[in-house]
């Protein structure tokens, strides 16, 4: 689109209309001014198979059953109540965090250091933290001795990963129907394996929780579960079917696992490679947390320059090129454009985050740019869309505070934590990205180094 000079355009697929978007003004037009009118999703093979037939929330389209799906998320799941009361187990897994990590060290054979697999430890921390809030479990398996994932945790990963990914993807047969028994992309296959391996982990926990309930074992909510669970309509009966709570227990991985793990991947990864930037944000943990006690919860809002990092990560890293795609209710008009009913709108992440009319030097990794805002504190959030992180409108991220949480909190425990480094033998970090995806073509691996009193690690 750069090269056509062009933010906005239309591409014929079938018989849809795919609007793809990079410019923040015409971005802010169609999910603020025209909010209402794209507050749908398409259907698509993979959202009909990952969405249990459209039960949950993230997937589903306008209607009665994401309307009670919202509701029930907004003020049982997601309130600041039930954050609240939840928070213990956020910060268990931030203390395994650098347990794992610390571990890691002392058993390398080098002296006091050990080169980590950066990605696999930002992507379980995150999984952990939604599993124990969902499941009030770490591990569906025993786990590692040294507080690592298990061969199960990593397995559920990589399904709730491919899941997201296959989401959207292009997929012939969702724009020509006629093509869908073939599977010429072979998602379908991909799809049904992926969701058979998030039920073998889900649906024994679901279930045997529901009949400890139903038998009243259980009468006291301790995790998201058991909110679905014990939730009840106007005659007492159970809100939620089954089904729906598989679905919406999927959702919960779907929302959590990659955002937050590739940002941390990818900052970590430009402050190797820029180690100003790195010295710049432990300097402000050490300053505003101390070396004494670990990061908290109570810290987030305080640590400006470390949030300006994820900030920049969201904008020049994305962990996709779209967001998910926007479906038009109606024929409206938007930026001077007529856009029929049914056409698919999709936010550039790229487009947005790299435009030159909107960033300088937009290649480039500056967490300064981010703190331009006087002395206001800095926010993951960006309503004015000129880079997505949470999104918004009424498609946007329900949770855009646990998602800062649990990103700022992975980072600032990592920073204070370890003297990082780039591993022994290596110049300088690859930043190249995949070529099927938005990642670092190659998981970061870096060199850790104990910094904090060997007791902050048991914690």
């Amino acid at each position: 689109m750069r090269n056509m000079k062009t933010d906005i355009a239309c591409i014929k697929l079938g018989n849809v209309h795919v609007v793809p978007v990079t410019s923040p003004v015409i971005a802010r037009e169609f999910l603020k001014q025209r909010d209402s009118v794209f507050a749908s999703r398409p259907l698509t093979m993979a959202t009909e198979y990952s969405s249990f037939g459209y039960l949950g929330i993230i997937l589903t389209p306008w209607g009665d059953q994401w309307k009670k799906m919202r509701r029930v998320m907004a003020s049982k799941i997601l309130s600041n109540d039930t954050l609240g009361w939840l928070g213990e187990k956020r910060t268990d897994e931030a203390n395994n965090l650098i347990r794992y990590i610390y571990n890691q060290c002392k058993s390398s054979s080098e002296e006091g250091g050990a080169d980590v697999d950066v990605r696999q430890v930002v992507r379980q921390y995150v999984a952990n933290v939604i599993r124990r809030m969902t499941f009030n479990i770490r591990y569906f398996g025993k786990g590692s001795a040294d507080g690592g994932p298990g061969v199960e945790e990593v397995e559920h990963v990589e399904a709730v990963l491919s899941a997201v990914y296959h989401f959207y993807a292009f997929c012939m047969s969702d724009y020509m129907p006629c093509l869908r028994p073939f599977d010429l992309n072979g998602h379908e296959k991909t799809i049904k394996k992926v969701m058979k391996i998030l039920n073998k982990y889900h649906d024994p926990l679901i279930e045997k929780r529901m009949g400890e309930w139903s038998s009243g074992i259980k009468t006291k909510p301790e995790d998201f579960l058991d909110v679905f669970i014990s939730l009840k309509d106007s005659n007492g009966n159970s809100l939620l079917t089954l089904e729906e709570i598989k679905a919406v227990v999927a959702d919960l991985m779907y929302a959590t696992v990659d955002n937050p793990s590739n940002a941390v991947e990818w900052v970590m990864a430009e402050m190797l490679n820029q180690p100003e930037i790195l010295h710049r944000a432990v300097e402000e943990v050490d300053r505003i947390v101390g070396k004494d006690r670990l990061v908290q919860e109570s810290d987030v809002p305080l640590l400006n320059y470390v949030k300006a990092c994820i900030r920049e990560a969201f904008r020049l890293h994305p962990n996709v090129p779209f967001n998910p795609p926007h479906l038009a209710r109606s024929d409206t008009i938007v930026a001077g454009y007529f856009i029929p009913k049914g056409s698919h709108v999709l936010l550039s992440r790229i487009g947005l985050g790299r435009n030159p009319e909107v960033w300088d030097d937009p290649l480039v990794f500056k967490p300064e740019r981010h703190l331009d805002m006087a002395d206001a504190q800095v926010e993951l959030v960006e309503t004015e869309l000129r880079f997505i992180s949470f999104s918004t409108g009424r498609r946007g991220c329900m949770a855009p505070t646990l998602g800062t949480t649990i990103t700022v909190m992975l980072l600032a425990r990592l920073l204070q934590g370890f003297t990082w480094t780039i591993p022994g033998g290596v110049s300088k970090i690859d930043l190249s990205e995949s070529e099927r995806d938005l990642l670092l073509a190659r998981a970061l691996k870096a060199h850790a180094k104990p910094r904090l009193a060997p007791h902050l690690y048991a914690a």
